[in-house]
């Protein structure tokens, strides 16, 4: 590039930056500012204009979410072990890994972070951090809502010194807090001795998780520079953890803000003009349409989690009735070009029922959770500005929660439930998440949830390298054949076209048992007829109804079984899935 080039492309990103900045800092002298941000990303000296609306994924894009120490071996750092680990089970089956919070910490498994510009000695160093992005796309957390009461800048905060001083959140108690909408049972405020008296910091999550200021610009600053470096360490796609809660004005639900919504385009135009293919990726667990609304017109999250996802899927495994899970379905835009929806149905944290408001009822919600206890699981709650708890999520590990149905308990059918719900997420429009966890089909830990008191903590295993090397090379062990069935279906997927997260997407109904989609590859070139049966009892099917080209073969590409007679009937055993494709 031409330093003429290179000059026109900065004075464009900078009369981009200029009006992200008018809107959120209307005081400030925007042109400085700009010149500060440009700086801190280092895009002065480099910088790429984007191309728009460009998909930066495929049907080859798998990811698998992991902590640093998820497997752990005594002779190595657990970073070293889970990359080998990677290597030598996951490579061909897993794209990309996401390496929850990997730096120090006070609380919440990461999630309170004391310095951004470490990695946790406990598990490793940015060696670690650096040879796993080279064999896989790397996902980090950018936890950008809160830090540790333990860093140094809150350290500084109480001291009255910078930087720090001006980096926290405040408000008085006779503020009008009453419409705050909260993720926690905790106090909001908490008051804190600083040399200048106490003051009341507001604290989203937990007290040792102090939410930061972005009314303050330098905040901003801060991130952009924790960005770069985490660019140049090898992270390509950014996880903005509770994003959703980032500015606050009392006498305001403080969540999904304007100016929170204006603080993510200006982050994507910087992160895109420093390295066009990263990814932003959204993590709002809330109802569905707000959610949604992080794609923004397609100018915010490139990807946002399908949150409803979980909850909906699992009330359809364990009532055997794919009703809610296909009107939420057929009633979903879809991704515009340049977007994704990042699919899972598990993860670290627990399954959230705020995601499922308005789309169960409040009988089947109850249903839920009184199914999810019997099966050995926790409920966590929320704070409502009335002062009421109400149900936030599940704390269940998937395995378990797969274990039966609400009308009988459970069952014989267990791993094929669970494979089942794998291979629906994996036939969706959108890119599928494996939780390792629930990768190594891992139950409830009571041992750690009885250390640490914390209900998350039920679904978060430690695995000994060498003991869960034994149970996946077991063929007798449930860990080991659920683990090879989900590779082999995923590697199937990542070969199909019409596997792409933005290809063609249409629900079918063939009954209230049979959950049916139809996807078609971009280039209209491969169909896909997805059929599973979500219920403990035999299905029949007629072909007629799922309307197969006459014209073409058809195979289910997951047991390599040709279909005969494209007129006749096709039996799904309970839990059994097909594939069926023209091309192959």
């Amino acid at each position: 590039m031409s330093l003429h080039d290179h000059e026109a492309i900065l004075a464009e990103l900078k009369q981009k930056v200029v009006a992200h900045l008018r809107w959120l800092y209307p005081e400030a002298d925007h042109d400085a500012l700009a010149d500060r941000l440009l700086t801190a990303m280092g895009l002065k000296a480099r910088c790429v204009r984007p191309r728009p609306r460009q998909n930066k994924w495929s049907e080859d894009d798998v990811l698998v979410i992991a902590y640093g120490n998820s497997v752990i071996h005594p002779t190595e750092a657990p970073l070293a072990t889970l990359r080998r680990f990677l290597g030598e089970r996951l490579t061909g089956v897993a794209s990309g890994v996401h390496i929850l919070p990997f730096c120090p910490f006070s609380s919440d498994d990461g999630f309170s972070v004391i310095d951004y510009n470490q990695v946790d000695p406990a598990l490793g160093d940015w060696s670690h951090i650096r040879e796993i992005a080279w064999e896989f796309d790397l996902m980090a957390d950018l936890v950008m809502n809160h830090v540790s009461s333990e860093s140094v800048w809150f350290e500084n905060f109480r001291k009255g010194l910078t930087p720090g001083k001006d980096y926290f959140m405040t408000a008085d108690p006779d503020d009008d807090l009453s419409q705050v909408v909260r993720p926690r049972s905790t106090p909001l405020l908490n008051p804190v001795e600083t040399v200048d008296g106490v003051k009341h910091v507001w604290c989203t999550f937990s007290f040792d998780q102090v939410d930061l200021n972005y009314k303050n610009p330098d905040v901003l600053l801060e991130m952009v520079r924790i960005i770069r470096h985490y660019l140049q360490e090898g992270v390509r796609l950014f996880r903005l953890d509770a994003v959703a809660f980032l500015w606050k004005e009392p006498g305001t639900p403080s969540i999904h803000l304007k100016q929170t919504h204006e603080i993510i385009r200006l982050l994507r135009t910087l992160i895109e003009y420093r390295e066009p293919q990263a990814i932003i990726i959204t993590e709002t667990n809330v109802p569905n349409r707000e959610n949604l609304s992080y794609f923004g017109g397609a100018d915010e999250a490139h990807v946002i989690y399908n949150f409803s996802l979980a909850p909906l899927l699992l009330h359809t495994m364990i009532s055997g009735n794919t009703r809610h899970l296909m009107t939420w379905l057929t009633s979903m835009p879809p991704a515009q070009l340049g977007t994704a929806f990042l699919n899972f149905i598990a993860s670290h944290d627990g399954i959230g029922l705020r995601p499922a408001e308005g789309l169960l009822s409040d009988e089947e919600l109850s249903s839920l959770i009184e199914t999810m206890e019997q099966f050995g699981g926790r409920i966590s709650t929320r704070r409502l500005p009335d002062g009421t708890d109400k149900p936030y999520e599940l704390n269940i590990a998937l395995w378990d929660a797969l274990q039966g149905t609400a009308s009988g308990g459970p069952d014989e059918y267990q791993t094929a439930r669970f494979v089942c719900a794998h291979a629906i997420m994996l036939a969706l429009e959108g890119i599928p998440t494996f939780y390792f966890h629930s990768l190594m089909a891992g139950g409830n830990d009571y041992a750690k949830l009885d250390r640490t008191g914390h209900n998350r903590s039920i679904n978060r295993r430690n695995w000994d390298y060498d003991r869960l090397s034994q149970l996946l090379d077991d063929r007798d062990s449930h860990h080991g054949q659920v683990f090879d069935t989900l590779c082999r279906l995923i590697r199937i997927r990542r070969q199909q076209p019409a596997f792409h997260p933005n290809a063609t997407h249409y629900t079918l109904h063939l009954g209230p048992s049979v959950f049916a989609i139809w996807r078609q590859s971009i280039a209209r070139d491969q169909s896909i007829f997805a059929l599973h049966n979500v219920s403990n009892e035999v299905q029949r099917i007629s072909l007629e109804d799922v309307n197969l080209i006459s014209t073409d073969s058809w195979i289910d590409l997951t047991t390599g079984h040709w279909v005969e007679d494209l007129d006749g009937m096709i039996e799904l055993q309970p839990y059994q899935f097909v594939w069926l494709t023209n091309n192959f």
